[in-house]
């Protein structure tokens, strides 16, 4: 908690220093990421549900509104939220396909992230198991330091799917059904390259060009390898967002990375600055795009009526 506080005052003491123009493009090159991968799930959506005309602006309104609560609720608790309003904008829809087009949503995000992070351990520049226990910052640090407690949730939460699946048994294969539902459009790998792959790459474009853009508003270096690490703690901050956002992970990760190529004030100051920034874009964002699709803010409310219709499917 402590360096997220020293990052936050190095921000507002660089603010004077910050260069708008990047910035600017930056924010756009979000926004622009974000309606790319919009359309990319909208197909996965529309594939599962070919008889059913799946709108792209409802697709987007829910995606940026889970957007917008994952940026200030941690767990991912916004994905609840994408789905509850898919759900009621897609007719015949079901909670186990929708859910399940979210994975294949990420599919592209994995491979990606998974050999940036690859690459990065190859050449060294993260941290090994002996360093992260001197990363305080790291929000799965605990789990770390503690590899028995560890275990004993790796256990009790495959004893808890085991235990649910057995209790449902004869929804099983209803379920197994809706589920392969959602990944209908896998089984037609051309119209996956063209509808969702080519959506992702403009993405991943794009989200690579927002770093580039957010480095240079900072003062930092803006070469490949610097994009490169800094989208690769993103990428891991994200994996497991114990706090909203991984805040506390990704900081850690960037001053590690980045050492040695700027002050670590400046490093502090674009790590909690990027991160303010996205923020407040994904929060206004998301939370119109609620109070549009909702008529409130109040979205636990609207989830909260439909949470046994998820644990009925």
């Amino acid at each position: 908690m402590d360096g997220i506080l020293d990052a936050t005052r190095a921000f507002f003491d660089g603010l004077a220093s910050v260069k708008w123009g990047p910035l600017a493009l930056g924010i756009l090159c979000h926004l622009l990421k974000v309606l790319a991968r919009t359309r990319a799930w909208r197909n996965i959506v529309q594939a599962a549900y070919p008889k059913t005309n799946v709108r792209w602006r409802s697709v987007y309104g829910a995606y940026v509104a889970g957007v917008g609560v994952n940026a200030i609720v941690p767990a991912r608790g916004g994905d609840i939220l994408k789905l509850y309003l898919v759900k009621h904008r897609v007719e015949g829809s079901a909670y186990p396909t929708l859910a399940a087009t979210l994975i294949v949503d990420t599919l592209f995000d994995t491979v990606l992230a998974s050999a940036l992070v690859a690459w990065a351990l190859a050449f060294g520049f993260l941290p090994g198991l002996d360093v992260i226990p001197s990363l305080p910052a790291i929000d799965w640090l605990y789990l770390f330091q503690h590899p028995r407690l560890a275990l004993a949730v790796v256990v009790g939460l495959l004893l808890v799917v085991v235990l649910g699946l057995t209790w449902g048994s004869r929804k099983v294969k209803d379920f197994w059904r809706r589920v392969q539902q959602g990944f209908t459009i896998l089984r037609q790998p051309r119209e996956y390259l063209r509808r969702v792959a080519l959506w992702d790459a403009v993405d991943w474009s794009l989200r690579l060009a927002s770093v580039y853009f957010f480095l240079r508003a900072f003062g930092l270096p803006g070469g490949a390898e610097n994009v490169a690490l800094v989208q690769t703690t993103m990428s891991l901050a994200t994996a497991l967002p114990f706090t909203p956002g991984g805040v506390g992970t990704e900081q850690a990760l960037l001053l590690y990375v980045l050492e040695g190529d700027a002050p670590t004030s400046a490093l502090l100051s674009f790590s909690i600055g990027v991160k303010i920034v996205l923020t407040v874009v994904n929060v206004v964002v998301g939370f119109l795009a609620i109070l549009v699709m909702l008529g409130t803010f109040d979205w636990r409310r609207h989830t909260a009526r439909d949470a046994d219709a998820i644990e009925r499917a």
